[in-house]
């Protein structure tokens, strides 16, 4: 079984914002997929389905960004999974809006929930699906930038941009991360 996870943080306030990408990306995967009924399981909502042939448990961690491998963990533990079988699909501020990079593996990159993820499994050996969310230069307070909504001229490109990551993450369940990587890391204007 795949775990694709997205990162965010939990609630209304937070729906909407930059760091919330990941959790974009599982939902637009879960419309996608179409009957996909979620549950609350272990800390985070899960939603058994198939990516092609493969199964995959959708996750969001339902704890907040920087304790996110928690939950991550004791779902791995209890579904038989290691850090191999996961996908995590995440904001990245070093990308531009729309632009999508997946990775077989790698550090944090100074994002919380990655370090979380990495911290608590012990490994950075787990794929990645990161979305660019920067538009324009970065302030210098970088945590309200991630925290805040992404402003509503962006929202087509925002909803582009997980769409375009949420096939990436397909693309890499169903065919591996070398077809993926090959698909998706171009740059996007």
């Amino acid at each position: 079984m795949r775990f694709v996870v997205g990162l965010g943080n939990p609630g209304e306030r937070y729906r909407h914002t930059r760091h919330n990408a990941g959790f974009m990306v599982v939902d637009a995967l879960a419309r996608r997929l179409e009957g996909v009924a979620g549950e609350v399981q272990a800390g985070a909502w899960v939603a058994r389905t198939r990516l092609g042939a493969e199964p995959v448990l959708l996750v969001k961690p339902l704890s907040f960004m920087n304790l996110s491998g928690e939950p991550v963990a004791r779902l791995l533990e209890i579904h038989d999974g290691s850090a191999a079988d996961l996908v995590v699909a995440v904001d990245d501020v070093a990308l531009d809006l729309g632009t999508i990079r997946v990775r077989e593996r790698g550090g944090d990159g100074g994002h919380n929930g990655l370090g979380s993820l990495i911290e608590t499994l012990g490994t950075v050996e787990f794929a990645r699906v990161r979305v660019g969310v920067r538009q324009g230069e970065l302030p210098e307070d970088l945590a309200a930038y991630v925290l805040a909504d992404f402003p509503a001229e962006d929202r087509e490109a925002v909803d582009e941009a997980v769409d375009l990551a949420a096939g990436a993450v397909s693309s890499l369940v169903t065919e591996g991360p070398a077809a993926a990587m090959s698909r998706f890391n171009a740059r996007r204007d």
